[in-house]
């Protein structure tokens, strides 16, 4: 452990994944503090890049809120159920993974990591996100998949520079029209494996977006509006409960792959072809 702080101290950046680690060191909270003899406290690094993923640790400690210079912090795969507070005193963390633990809630503290861009909460025991989080506008990769969430806060749409979204695998039962009229930057979303039942009208705002993934949900209808989608390229829809698609697909000149298998009607046959180059798009 000496030495590894050593060269954190040199270069700003701990890797202690796989490890077997129950708790952080209490040494990474005072690392400056704890320069050895021989060493130059002045050319001293804060720590900035802190990786403990793939350990049993269960708790995080409230010091966490020392590193006030963390850009990135990965805690994935551990057995956390919560997180402190001081989350939120990490105001130039830009990347949270959190990710495959079991948290049942994320602190509203997380409002104060203004810095935030990409936040990985996914595979946790997570019921709902906080309204606070639409406070961290400079979020652009928010992954929150296999959780319990019912609903996506509206102070979300404060978001407005997301450009990658994964909702898959929670009990979403809609997605608001206000929030696809705010996240008109983004490129991928994933919502497969939900219980949504239709696709919000609003979706014709998003001219960015390049991949959309909605298989598996209870979808009878695709709206008119998807033409707006002017960039998309892949569309999975299979596994829903649609018996026609809108001729409006047939707009959508970028188009490589629309899966729609397994829906209600017994079969689709559809051809649209498009563009200069003679692309060609075919679903039966």
């Amino acid at each position: 452990m000496d030495r590894l702080l050593k060269s954190a101290r040199d270069s700003g950046s701990i890797n202690l994944s796989n490890r077997s680690l129950r708790e952080v060191p209490i040494e990474l909270f005072k690392s400056l503090d704890a320069v050895s003899d021989g060493e130059k406290w002045w050319e001293t690094v804060e720590l900035q890049k802190l990786i403990l993923a793939h350990n049993d640790i269960e708790i995080l400690q409230q010091e966490l809120g020392s590193l006030s210079l963390l850009s990135v912090l990965n805690v994935s795969h551990n057995k956390l159920s919560s997180l402190p507070s001081a989350i939120g005193e990490l105001a130039l963390l830009k990347s949270l993974d959190v990710s495959f633990n079991s948290l049942h809630c994320i602190p509203d503290e997380i409002r104060s990591a203004t810095s935030l861009v990409k936040f990985d909460c996914s595979n946790n025991l997570l019921k709902e996100l906080p309204q606070s989080l639409g406070e961290c506008a400079t979020l652009s990769d928010l992954k929150v998949s296999n959780n319990l969430i019912i609903k996506i806060p509206d102070d979300l749409a404060k978001c407005s520079k997301l450009m990658k979204l994964d909702l898959e695998g929670n009990k979403l039962t809609a997605i608001s029209e206000h929030l696809f009229s705010s996240w008109t930057k983004l490129t991928e979303i994933n919502a497969a494996k939900n219980l949504l039942e239709s696709i919000p009208t609003s979706i014709g705002n998003l001219s960015k977006l390049i991949r959309l993934d909605l298989h598996q949900n209870r979808i009878s209808a695709i709206p008119s509006s998807i033409m707006g989608c002017c960039l998309l390229a892949e569309f999975y829809i299979g596994t829903n409960f649609l018996t026609f698609l809108p001729v409006e697909i047939g707009e959508l000149s970028h188009l490589r792959t629309l899966d729609v298998h397994s829906n209600q009607a017994g079969s689709f046959m559809y051809e649209c072809e498009w563009n200069d180059f003679g692309s060609s798009c075919h679903v039966f």
